[in-house]
């Protein structure tokens, strides 16, 4: 029977045939001219070929006999009024053949045309043959012998057929298979998502491809295997779903790479967190248990466990009589490392299989290695602990007892090294996993151990840098702070947290000559030895520039210029390490006697002022440039400090530890200053606490000074006439002034220096002359006058008559020296007090 293919529009290309056919050709197929009565009026030889008849068989005789099955007389009509229009017609028919059989063909009707007067159609068939097919016995070894598992379940789920590749996959034979859910024979999958899945594909029709899941398989029981499956309904010719066929890929191999390479991958983020050696070594631990083994134990050797500088390796080996032989040389002494336990981490809560806990020492190796494993080994591979429990047992029996006792039965140990130097041991064991350690797996432990390796050797290195660093700066800050009468001082340092390294954040008191304490604050940016040296560098500057008496604005411009100076000393690339950034810096000079705190400073936050009756204020002081960029000058700034009133000098990282909000820190510094009725180690202790209750990345440094007034009997002061004769005036009232204080020990000596000072004033110097006496913690004697001229201590000859009389008072004080005021000058000397008491 002729069915109706697809049909070409008036100038469209032909529809394709709906199997794949060669070209009609008409000088091979079968060709007849049928008349539009569906009379046979020509027959070609190609016909007699296909169907058996003779032209004479067939020639006169209505086509229809030729058709297997009688056409439907309408369809005809269609065909015809089709074919008349110019388009003709393609589709399929059944014909029967002389001998009785019947072919299906390919059949094509032309246009029509008009031969001798008649209406005609060309007609041409072609036998239809199957492309591609195969014999039954090809189809059933395609199913039998393929590569992926096959199966087919029922629309209970139940197995109904299955290859022989999924028997041998999953290792359950077939005849216990056929009848039985997944579930029932394959208990080691997951079942519980593959069913639910299975019956949606039996709801929707629509397939699931590459679903993967894990599962243990009875052939391999200890070995957990990864598997891809995909799921498409199976239906019959109505359309109805009569099961579920399920194809499954073994991606076991393709899984275990994958894993692997995301082990490694996500070590990165779990390993090195901080820059602490152990804590580095517990981190591996635990980022490998339980997803690479069940019990971890890191051992790093014990110089790079601990905070101390690294000795030379190997180090601390002793011999052991114990240990398996040394392998060069047959009388070679073997060698132990002597390693701490660093990190642990087990599948069992308390690490029960552990030999040694956390810090204890560990001088063992898996036998029969020695230390040169360490250095130069490769990774050990054991994939049966079994094969070599007699070596435990003979060189650690406590090692062999724990193997015995929780089942300890494969185990990698890779050695622990970074950047040619040798950190200790990593040793991987499963137990409760029941698949051993495969060579495969050694590359993913390898390369687990050197990530962590790198990441405690930037631990280690970092440690010793920063104790080195920690060490330096605390050696070049201040360990006394002597404020004398005039101040009460005390002082915090806070390092910043460890990550970022020590600062350059510094402080200093430093006694000046008549009684005047200078107090200084510092902060050289960056981290680290470089900026602890820089540090270092400017405190001592500070010191040479304070010793020449100089105002606070003059001393911070020679600062200044010291920064600049070193910054252009600094090699292009700043290879030596000291390369000063820039710095900050708080000057001040508070005078007993006056009550006055003259001020300057360079680019740092100004000072805080807590009044004796509680009051709190941020005196107006110029900031000034940062130190180091030079040609812009400093300014002073003069505040009266009344007798109890407390300074607080501080570092930019109090006032922006939390919030980094700089005002929102002054105004928390000045209420915890405003506390009362604190000792000022304890106020100084508690606002640092206060302000900073955790680590900041900078570090800080709190300098508090509370003032004293000298009061008037600690202080004498005399105008000297100008007149030579004063001098044994002044002389006499200054022997009574130390009777009065008590002081007759000094009385030859210091009416000696009064005498000499004030003679070269009279003869050097113009008026007016001063003489100033001051008694704390040593006696200073002061002459003042107009002159700018300083003294100059000479070595007289045995016959020069003068020029001895400052070389005397250099060796009768114990300091002198000469300082400048905008009225001229002040030679001052100090004298140690008479020790009292017994």
């Amino acid at each position: 029977m002729a069915s109706e293919g697809p049909q070409s529009a008036p100038g469209a290309e032909p529809s394709q045939p709906r199997t794949p056919q060669h070209s009609f050709d008409t000088a091979n197929d079968a060709t007849a001219v049928v008349s539009a009565t569906g009379t046979v009026i020509g027959w070609t030889h190609s016909a007699q070929d296909l169907l058996g008849y003779r032209a004479a068989e067939v020639v006169g005789r209505s086509a229809g006999f030729l058709l297997a099955m009688p056409e439907d007389p309408v369809r005809v009509a269609r065909i015809a009024e089709r074919c008349r229009a110019g388009v003709g017609w393609s589709g399929v028919a059944d014909v029967r053949r002389r001998d009785g059989g019947r072919i299906e063909v390919d059949l094509r009707i032309s246009a029509s045309f008009h031969l001798d007067g008649r209406e005609c159609f060309l007609v041409s068939a072609r036998e239809r043959r199957p492309v591609g097919t195969v014999g039954q016995s090809v189809l059933d070894a395609f199913l039998t012998s393929s590569p992926i598992g096959m199966a087919v379940m029922s629309p209970q789920l139940r197995y109904v057929w299955m290859n022989e590749t999924l028997e041998r996959i999953g290792g359950v034979p077939r005849e216990q298979r056929v009848g039985r859910r997944m579930g029932e024979v394959l208990p080691g999958l997951e079942t519980d998502a593959i069913e639910p899945l299975m019956r949606r594909v039996l709801d929707t029709g629509v397939p699931v491809i590459d679903f993967e899941y894990r599962g243990w398989s009875w052939a391999d029981p200890h070995r957990e295997r990864a598997y891809s499956t995909s799921f498409f309904p199976l239906a019959d010719a109505d359309g109805t779903v009569t099961g579920i066929c399920y194809m499954v890929l073994d991606v076991t191999d393709r899984w275990k790479a994958q894993q692997r390479l995301a082990l490694v991958n996500d070590a990165g983020a779990s390993i090195g967190s901080t820059l602490d050696v152990m804590r580095t070594a517990q981190e591996l631990a635990d980022f490998a248990v339980p997803r690479f083994a069940d019990f971890v134990a890191v051992d790093l050797l014990e110089p790079v466990a601990s905070p101390e500088e690294p000795g030379p390796w190997p180090s601390g080996t002793v011999p052991s009589g114990t240990g398996g032989a040394a392998r060069s040389g047959g009388g070679a002494e073997s060698l132990r490392p002597t390693m701490r336990r660093a990190g642990m981490s087990s599948v069992r809560e308390g690490c029960p299989e552990a030999v040694y806990r956390i810090g204890e020492r560990v001088d063992s190796l898996p036998p029969p290695h020695d230390v040169r494993f360490l250095s130069d080994g490769e990774p050990v591979l054991i994939p049966a602990l079994d094969t070599v429990r007699h070596l435990w047992a003979a060189e650690q029996p406590a090692r062999e007892a724990t193997i015995r006792e929780f089942g300890l039965h494969s185990l990698i140990a890779v050695p622990m090294r970074a950047r040619d130097t040798v950190l200790g041991l990593t040793t991987f064991v499963r137990s409760v996993n029941p698949a051993p350690f495969e060579p495969d797996d050694v590359l993913p432990a390898r390369d687990l151990v050197a990530r962590a390796a790198v990441c405690v050797d930037n631990a280690r290195r970092y440690t010793r840098e920063h104790a080195a660093a920690l060490t330096l700066q605390r050696s070049l800050l201040p360990h006394t702070l002597p404020g004398g009468m005039a101040l009460d001082v005390a002082s915090s340092y806070l390092p910043a947290d460890a990550k970022d390294g020590v600062g350059g954040d510094w402080f200093d008191v430093i006694p000046l000559s008549g009684a005047r304490v200078a107090l200084v604050v510092g902060d050289v940016v960056g981290h680290g030895i470089s900026a602890a040296a820089t540090m270092g560098r400017l405190r001592t500057a500070v010191h040479t520039l304070a010793d020449m008496d100089l105002p606070p604005d003059e001393l911070l411009a020679h600062l200044d210029d010291l920064v600049i100076r070193l910054s252009d000393e600094e090699p292009e690339g700043g290879s030596s390490g000291t390369t000063v950034l820039g710095a900050t810096c708080l000057y001040a000079v508070y005078d007993p006697v006056t009550q006055l705190c003259t001020m300057a400073r360079a680019g740092h936050p100004p000072p805080v002022v807590v009044s004796p009756d509680g009051r709190v204020n941020f005196p107006e002081l110029p900031a000034g440039p940062p130190l180091g960029l030079g040609g812009l000058p400093f300014e002073t700034a003069e505040i009266e400090l009344p007798e109890g009133s407390l300074i607080a000098l501080y570092t930019n990282g109090l006032i922006e530890g939390r919030d980094r909000d700089a005002d929102l820190g002054m105004s928390r510094l000045g209420g915890a200053l405003a506390q009362r009725g604190l000792p000022l180690d304890t106020l100084c202790a508690t606002v640092v606490e206060q302000l900073l209750p955790v680590p900041q990345p900078d570090d800080v440094a709190l300098l508090l000074a509370r003032t004293h007034e000298l009061s008037a009997d600690h202080v004498v002061s005399w105008e000297v006439p100008a007149d030579p004769a004063a001098v044994a005036g002044v002389r006499a009232r200054t022997a009574r002034l130390l009777r009065t204080w008590g002081l007759e020990e000094l009385q030859m000596t210091t009416e000696l220096i009064v005498s000499e000072l004030v003679t070269n004033a009279l003869r050097h110097a113009t008026g007016p002359i001063r003489l100033r006496l001051l008694r704390q913690s040593v006696l200073i004697c002061e002459v003042s006058d107009a002159s700018s001229t300083s003294p100059r201590l000479r070595h007289a000859r045995t016959t020069d008559e003068g020029g001895r009389g400052l070389f005397l008072v250099a060796q009768l004080t114990h300091r002198w020296g000469t300082r400048y005021t905008p009225e001229g000058k002040i030679i001052w000397t100090e004298q140690e007090l008479p020790v009292t008491g017994t």
